[in-house]
Parts: C-alpha cells; structure tokens; sequence
C-alpha cells in the first residue's frame, strides 16, 4: 500500500523538521497530489517513509532520523537550486 510522509522546517523558527501530514492509500495520494499541485519535489524512500509514519503528525521528528532527514533537505535544496539554474 502506498504511504507518504509530509514534513516542514524552517530555519532558524523551527528546532526540527515536523511532519505536517501522513497517510495511506487514498490519504497517501492526496498527500502527493497536493505536492504536485504546488510544485514541490517528492522524494521517494520507502524505508524512511516507514519510520516516519510513527511520528505524529505536528511532531519535530526525532534525533535518531535526523540525518536520514537532512539528506532529504539538502537533496531537496539540490533540485530547487537546479531548477532556479535552467529558468
């Protein structure tokens, strides 16, 4: 079953990235269609996917997935940076 996983993170507001919504199935879809309707980059990795899942939603996520997480920020700066370049 399709799952995914919506975070935020402000820098220099935010003391950690938050999951701002999750979901299975139909919910999963909507997540990522609400993503494609904004033009924002999905990234897809089910094993983080998963872990995150056991966070709440409005939850910081916690220590232990932090470097996990970073790597989706600074891939996801990596795209948008890319995409600035070809504009």
């Amino acid at each position: 079953m399709k799952k995914a996983v919506a975070m935020k993170y402000k820098a220099y507001e935010d003391a950690a990235p938050k999951v701002i919504a999750k979901g299975e199935g139909h919910i999963a879809q909507k997540i990522i269609q609400k993503a494609q309707e904004y033009d924002i980059s999905i990234f897809q990795n089910p094993e983080l996917t998963n872990m995150l899942m056991d966070v709440e939603v409005n939850d910081n996520i916690p220590p232990e997935l932090y470097k996990a997480v970073v790597e989706v920020f600074v891939w996801l700066h990596q795209v948008q940076d890319k995409a600035k370049l070809s504009q």
